[in-house]
Protein backbone atom coordinates (compact mmCIF):
# COMPACT_ATOMS: atom_id res chain seq x y z
CA UNK A 1 0.00 0.00 0.00
CA UNK A 2 2.94 2.29 0.59
CA UNK A 3 3.90 2.26 -2.82
CA UNK A 4 0.31 4.20 -3.72
CA UNK A 5 0.05 6.18 -0.71
CA UNK A 6 3.52 7.69 -0.58
CA UNK A 7 5.94 9.60 -3.09
CA UNK A 8 3.15 11.99 -4.25
CA UNK A 9 4.40 15.38 -5.28
CA UNK A 10 3.11 19.18 -5.86
CA UNK A 11 5.78 19.72 -8.67
CA UNK A 12 5.49 22.46 -11.71
CA UNK A 13 3.34 20.44 -13.51
CA UNK A 14 0.14 20.23 -11.37
CA UNK A 15 0.85 24.02 -11.14
CA UNK A 16 0.56 24.13 -14.76
CA UNK A 17 -2.39 21.83 -15.35
CA UNK A 18 -4.37 24.39 -12.42
CA UNK A 19 -3.29 27.46 -14.14
CA UNK A 20 -4.55 26.14 -17.91
CA UNK A 21 -7.75 24.65 -16.05
CA UNK A 22 -8.47 28.28 -15.29
CA UNK A 23 -7.91 30.03 -18.20
CA UNK A 24 -9.87 27.71 -20.38
CA UNK A 25 -12.67 28.55 -17.80
CA UNK A 26 -12.10 32.34 -18.61
CA UNK A 27 -12.45 31.45 -22.07
CA UNK A 28 -15.67 29.03 -21.71
CA UNK A 29 -17.12 32.19 -19.49
CA UNK A 30 -16.19 34.76 -22.29
CA UNK A 31 -18.00 32.30 -25.07
CA UNK A 32 -20.72 31.53 -23.16
CA UNK A 33 -21.60 35.85 -23.31
CA UNK A 34 -21.96 35.47 -27.26
CA UNK A 35 -22.95 32.51 -28.24
CA UNK A 36 -26.09 30.18 -28.61
CA UNK A 37 -27.19 27.87 -25.50
CA UNK A 38 -26.60 24.76 -27.61
CA UNK A 39 -22.84 25.60 -28.39
CA UNK A 40 -22.00 26.28 -24.80
CA UNK A 41 -23.63 23.10 -23.47
CA UNK A 42 -21.51 21.54 -26.30
CA UNK A 43 -18.25 23.53 -25.22
CA UNK A 44 -18.88 22.57 -21.64
CA UNK A 45 -19.45 18.78 -22.23
CA UNK A 46 -15.96 18.49 -24.23
CA UNK A 47 -14.52 20.17 -21.55
CA UNK A 48 -14.87 17.12 -19.57
CA UNK A 49 -12.75 15.63 -21.80
CA UNK A 50 -10.30 18.08 -21.66
CA UNK A 51 -10.18 18.25 -17.95
CA UNK A 52 -9.88 14.55 -17.85
CA UNK A 53 -6.58 14.42 -20.01
CA UNK A 54 -5.00 16.93 -18.09
CA UNK A 55 -5.85 14.80 -14.74
CA UNK A 56 -3.93 11.74 -16.31
CA UNK A 57 -0.74 14.27 -17.04
CA UNK A 58 -0.55 15.28 -13.65
CA UNK A 59 -1.63 11.40 -12.30
CA UNK A 60 1.96 10.61 -14.54
CA UNK A 61 3.85 13.24 -13.75
CA UNK A 62 2.97 13.81 -9.89
CA UNK A 63 1.90 10.40 -8.20
CA UNK A 64 4.41 7.80 -7.36
CA UNK A 65 4.22 6.51 -10.85
CA UNK A 66 6.74 9.26 -11.62
CA UNK A 67 8.80 8.46 -8.68
CA UNK A 68 9.01 4.66 -9.44
CA UNK A 69 9.75 5.33 -12.69
CA UNK A 70 13.67 6.48 -11.73
CA UNK A 71 13.77 2.30 -10.67
CA UNK A 72 11.78 0.33 -12.49
CA UNK A 73 11.62 0.55 -16.31
CA UNK A 74 8.25 -0.87 -15.83
CA UNK A 75 6.89 1.81 -14.09
CA UNK A 76 8.29 4.39 -16.95
CA UNK A 77 6.71 2.54 -19.80
CA UNK A 78 3.35 2.81 -18.21
CA UNK A 79 4.21 6.68 -17.76
CA UNK A 80 5.07 6.72 -21.36
CA UNK A 81 1.84 5.41 -22.69
CA UNK A 82 -0.01 7.70 -20.09
CA UNK A 83 1.88 10.68 -21.35
CA UNK A 84 1.68 9.86 -25.32
CA UNK A 85 -1.90 8.12 -25.64
CA UNK A 86 -4.04 8.54 -22.46
CA UNK A 87 -4.01 11.69 -21.56
CA UNK A 88 -3.37 13.60 -25.52
CA UNK A 89 -6.50 11.99 -26.47
CA UNK A 90 -8.41 12.83 -24.37
CA UNK A 91 -7.09 16.61 -24.57
CA UNK A 92 -7.73 16.41 -27.78
CA UNK A 93 -10.76 14.91 -27.42
CA UNK A 94 -11.97 17.80 -25.21
CA UNK A 95 -10.63 20.96 -28.29
CA UNK A 96 -9.96 23.62 -25.21
CA UNK A 97 -8.43 25.41 -28.64
CA UNK A 98 -11.20 28.03 -28.85
CA UNK A 99 -11.52 28.88 -25.24
CA UNK A 100 -8.04 29.34 -24.98
CA UNK A 101 -7.73 31.52 -27.60
CA UNK A 102 -10.67 33.85 -26.24
CA UNK A 103 -8.72 33.90 -22.69
CA UNK A 104 -5.81 35.00 -25.08
CA UNK A 105 -7.18 37.24 -26.97
CA UNK A 106 -9.02 39.05 -23.90
CA UNK A 107 -5.57 39.44 -22.25
CA UNK A 108 -3.44 40.73 -25.35
CA UNK A 109 -4.13 44.11 -26.77
CA UNK A 110 -5.96 44.23 -29.76
CA UNK A 111 -7.84 41.48 -31.68
CA UNK A 112 -6.22 38.56 -34.03
CA UNK A 113 -7.91 37.75 -36.48
CA UNK A 114 -10.73 34.86 -36.44
CA UNK A 115 -10.84 31.46 -37.87
CA UNK A 116 -8.14 29.46 -36.26
CA UNK A 117 -7.62 26.19 -39.20
CA UNK A 118 -3.90 25.69 -38.79
CA UNK A 119 -2.66 26.49 -35.46
CA UNK A 120 -1.22 29.99 -37.03
CA UNK A 121 -2.49 33.32 -35.44
CA UNK A 122 -3.09 36.14 -37.28
CA UNK A 123 -2.17 39.40 -37.24
CA UNK A 124 -2.63 41.80 -34.43
CA UNK A 125 -0.68 39.71 -31.91
CA UNK A 126 2.84 40.48 -30.53
CA UNK A 127 5.59 39.50 -33.09
CA UNK A 128 6.86 36.89 -30.84
CA UNK A 129 3.80 35.29 -30.14
CA UNK A 130 3.42 35.55 -34.48
CA UNK A 131 6.75 33.80 -34.63
CA UNK A 132 5.22 30.73 -32.10
CA UNK A 133 2.44 30.94 -34.02
CA UNK A 134 4.46 29.94 -37.45
CA UNK A 135 6.13 27.51 -35.55
CA UNK A 136 2.91 25.81 -34.80
CA UNK A 137 1.58 26.35 -38.15
CA UNK A 138 4.83 23.47 -39.29
CA UNK A 139 4.77 21.58 -36.66
CA UNK A 140 0.98 20.66 -37.29
CA UNK A 141 1.61 19.65 -40.90
CA UNK A 142 0.44 15.71 -40.88
CA UNK A 143 3.82 14.24 -41.54
CA UNK A 144 5.33 16.57 -39.59
CA UNK A 145 3.07 15.40 -36.66
CA UNK A 146 3.53 12.01 -37.14
CA UNK A 147 7.99 12.24 -37.81
CA UNK A 148 7.93 13.86 -34.29
CA UNK A 149 5.87 11.51 -32.49
CA UNK A 150 7.63 8.75 -33.39
CA UNK A 151 11.30 10.46 -33.15
CA UNK A 152 10.42 10.88 -29.50
CA UNK A 153 9.09 7.61 -28.69
CA UNK A 154 12.43 6.41 -30.68
CA UNK A 155 14.64 8.67 -28.91
CA UNK A 156 13.88 7.98 -25.16
CA UNK A 157 13.55 4.58 -25.54
CA UNK A 158 17.27 4.41 -26.58
CA UNK A 159 19.89 3.70 -23.65
CA UNK A 160 21.94 7.24 -23.69
CA UNK A 161 19.03 9.29 -23.51
CA UNK A 162 16.62 7.33 -21.34
CA UNK A 163 19.65 7.37 -19.07
CA UNK A 164 20.31 11.12 -18.70
CA UNK A 165 16.80 11.50 -18.63
CA UNK A 166 16.70 9.25 -15.01
CA UNK A 167 19.70 10.67 -14.11
CA UNK A 168 18.89 14.50 -14.73
CA UNK A 169 15.09 15.86 -13.38
CA UNK A 170 15.10 18.66 -15.80
CA UNK A 171 15.72 16.68 -18.46
CA UNK A 172 13.14 14.29 -17.62
CA UNK A 173 10.30 16.52 -16.93
CA UNK A 174 10.86 19.32 -19.51
CA UNK A 175 12.72 17.95 -22.35
CA UNK A 176 10.91 14.11 -22.36
CA UNK A 177 8.10 14.76 -20.38
CA UNK A 178 7.12 17.36 -22.33
CA UNK A 179 8.37 15.82 -25.54
CA UNK A 180 6.11 12.82 -25.15
CA UNK A 181 2.76 15.33 -23.94
CA UNK A 182 3.11 17.92 -26.87
CA UNK A 183 4.00 15.32 -29.80
CA UNK A 184 1.40 13.15 -28.54
CA UNK A 185 -1.26 15.85 -28.44
CA UNK A 186 -0.11 16.68 -32.39
CA UNK A 187 0.16 13.03 -33.44
CA UNK A 188 -3.79 12.44 -32.19
CA UNK A 189 -5.13 15.87 -33.82
CA UNK A 190 -4.80 14.16 -36.89
CA UNK A 191 -7.28 11.49 -35.90
CA UNK A 192 -9.50 12.73 -33.35
CA UNK A 193 -12.23 15.78 -34.51
CA UNK A 194 -11.04 19.00 -32.63
CA UNK A 195 -12.48 22.01 -33.90
CA UNK A 196 -11.78 24.25 -34.87
CA UNK A 197 -8.91 22.39 -36.05
CA UNK A 198 -9.79 20.61 -39.14
CA UNK A 199 -8.02 17.62 -40.32
CA UNK A 200 -5.44 18.03 -43.12
CA UNK A 201 -4.11 14.12 -43.76
CA UNK A 202 -5.70 11.83 -46.58
CA UNK A 203 -7.81 8.96 -44.69
CA UNK A 204 -5.53 6.85 -46.97
CA UNK A 205 -2.47 8.62 -45.30
CA UNK A 206 -3.93 7.98 -41.92
CA UNK A 207 -4.00 4.64 -42.23
CA UNK A 208 -0.30 4.65 -43.47
CA UNK A 209 1.11 6.81 -40.68
CA UNK A 210 -0.79 4.50 -38.11
CA UNK A 211 1.01 1.55 -39.67
CA UNK A 212 4.00 3.26 -39.11
CA UNK A 213 3.61 4.30 -36.06
CA UNK A 214 2.72 0.41 -35.05
CA UNK A 215 5.43 -1.05 -36.72
CA UNK A 216 8.10 1.15 -34.98
CA UNK A 217 5.91 1.08 -31.58
CA UNK A 218 6.35 -3.03 -31.64
CA UNK A 219 10.29 -2.88 -33.21
CA UNK A 220 11.03 -0.99 -30.07
CA UNK A 221 9.43 -3.70 -27.93
CA UNK A 222 11.03 -6.26 -29.87
CA UNK A 223 14.40 -4.52 -29.44
CA UNK A 224 14.26 -4.09 -25.96
CA UNK A 225 12.59 -8.28 -25.04
CA UNK A 226 13.97 -10.62 -28.23
CA UNK A 227 17.20 -9.31 -29.51
CA UNK A 228 19.03 -8.33 -26.63
CA UNK A 229 19.96 -11.09 -24.05
CA UNK A 230 20.43 -8.09 -21.03
CA UNK A 231 19.20 -5.05 -19.73
CA UNK A 232 20.29 -1.76 -21.97
CA UNK A 233 19.73 0.50 -18.79
CA UNK A 234 22.65 1.57 -16.78
CA UNK A 235 20.21 3.29 -14.56
CA UNK A 236 17.71 0.11 -14.40
CA UNK A 237 20.74 -2.13 -13.71
CA UNK A 238 19.30 -2.24 -9.83
CA UNK A 239 15.90 -3.18 -8.90
CA UNK A 240 15.67 -2.63 -5.29
CA UNK A 241 13.46 -4.51 -2.70
CA UNK A 242 12.37 -7.26 -5.09
CA UNK A 243 13.85 -10.55 -6.79
CA UNK A 244 13.07 -8.98 -10.09
CA UNK A 245 15.84 -9.15 -12.45
CA UNK A 246 16.94 -5.81 -14.38
CA UNK A 247 15.89 -8.01 -17.77
CA UNK A 248 12.84 -8.96 -16.53
CA UNK A 249 11.75 -5.59 -15.76
CA UNK A 250 13.03 -4.68 -19.39
CA UNK A 251 10.88 -7.10 -21.07
CA UNK A 252 7.67 -6.79 -19.07
CA UNK A 253 8.15 -2.68 -20.17
CA UNK A 254 8.63 -3.85 -23.55
CA UNK A 255 5.00 -5.92 -23.76
CA UNK A 256 3.62 -3.26 -22.04
CA UNK A 257 4.52 -1.30 -25.00
CA UNK A 258 3.58 -3.55 -27.35
CA UNK A 259 0.36 -4.64 -26.10
CA UNK A 260 -0.81 -1.54 -24.13
CA UNK A 261 0.02 0.44 -27.00
CA UNK A 262 -2.00 -1.54 -29.53
CA UNK A 263 -4.86 -0.51 -27.46
CA UNK A 264 -4.99 2.79 -28.95
CA UNK A 265 -3.36 2.17 -32.16
CA UNK A 266 -5.36 -0.82 -33.34
CA UNK A 267 -9.05 0.49 -32.74
CA UNK A 268 -7.41 4.17 -34.75
CA UNK A 269 -6.70 1.92 -37.47
CA UNK A 270 -10.50 0.41 -37.65
CA UNK A 271 -12.01 3.26 -36.98
CA UNK A 272 -10.21 5.47 -39.94
CA UNK A 273 -10.31 1.99 -42.29
CA UNK A 274 -14.50 1.68 -41.82
CA UNK A 275 -14.22 5.90 -43.05
CA UNK A 276 -12.17 5.03 -45.91
CA UNK A 277 -14.32 1.93 -47.00
CA UNK A 278 -17.69 4.61 -46.03
CA UNK A 279 -16.06 7.21 -48.47
CA UNK A 280 -14.82 5.16 -51.70
CA UNK A 281 -18.67 2.56 -51.27
CA UNK A 282 -16.45 -0.52 -50.93
CA UNK A 283 -13.26 -2.40 -49.87
CA UNK A 284 -11.91 -2.98 -52.96
CA UNK A 285 -12.48 0.67 -54.09
CA UNK A 286 -10.46 1.45 -50.85
CA UNK A 287 -8.12 -0.98 -51.46
CA UNK A 288 -7.51 0.27 -55.20
CA UNK A 289 -6.83 4.03 -53.17
CA UNK A 290 -4.12 2.54 -51.31
CA UNK A 291 -2.33 0.79 -54.30
CA UNK A 292 -2.58 4.15 -56.09
CA UNK A 293 -5.09 2.30 -58.83
CA UNK A 294 -7.30 4.80 -59.09
CA UNK A 295 -6.71 7.03 -62.17
CA UNK A 296 -4.77 9.75 -62.55
CA UNK A 297 -5.00 12.83 -59.77
CA UNK A 298 -4.39 10.58 -56.79
CA UNK A 299 -2.03 11.12 -54.34
CA UNK A 300 0.99 9.07 -55.11
CA UNK A 301 1.69 6.05 -53.33
CA UNK A 302 -1.30 7.20 -50.72
CA UNK A 303 0.89 9.20 -49.22
CA UNK A 304 -0.47 12.70 -49.23
CA UNK A 305 0.66 16.00 -47.43
CA UNK A 306 -1.56 18.53 -46.71
CA UNK A 307 -0.13 22.22 -48.16
CA UNK A 308 0.69 20.00 -51.03
CA UNK A 309 -2.01 21.14 -53.77
CA UNK A 310 -1.83 25.03 -55.49
CA UNK A 311 -1.13 27.73 -52.83
CA UNK A 312 -0.60 25.24 -49.83
CA UNK A 313 -4.05 24.00 -50.28
CA UNK A 314 -4.08 20.34 -49.41
CA UNK A 315 -4.25 17.66 -51.49
CA UNK A 316 -6.79 15.65 -50.64
CA UNK A 317 -8.14 12.93 -52.42
CA UNK A 318 -11.53 13.36 -54.07
CA UNK A 319 -13.40 10.71 -52.17
CA UNK A 320 -12.58 12.29 -49.20
CA UNK A 321 -15.55 14.44 -47.70
CA UNK A 322 -14.55 17.60 -47.21
CA UNK A 323 -15.20 18.47 -43.16
CA UNK A 324 -18.06 19.92 -41.83
CA UNK A 325 -17.84 23.34 -40.15
CA UNK A 326 -17.76 23.39 -35.65
CA UNK A 327 -20.92 23.17 -34.36
CA UNK A 328 -19.90 25.60 -31.92
CA UNK A 329 -18.98 28.66 -33.63
CA UNK A 330 -19.55 31.50 -32.06
CA UNK A 331 -22.65 33.33 -32.87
Amino acid sequence: MNYITQHWSLGPFLILAIVVAVWHEIGLWRLARRSRPESNRERRLRSLWFYAGLVVLVLAVESPLDYWGYDYFIAHMIQHLLLMFAAPTLVVAGAPWQPLRSALDWVLPGRPGRGVTGGTPAGGWPRPLRALGALGGFVLRPWVTVALFNAAMLVWQLPGPLDLAETNRAVHLWLMIASFFATGVLFWLQFIPSPPFHRRMPTVSLVAALVVTNVIMIGIAMALSIFVSNSVFSVYNHVPGVTLSPYADQQIGAAILWVCGDFWALPATVVVIKRMIAADGSFTAALDKVLNRDGPGSVPGGWGWAGSGPRGTAAVPRAVPSQPSPPDAES
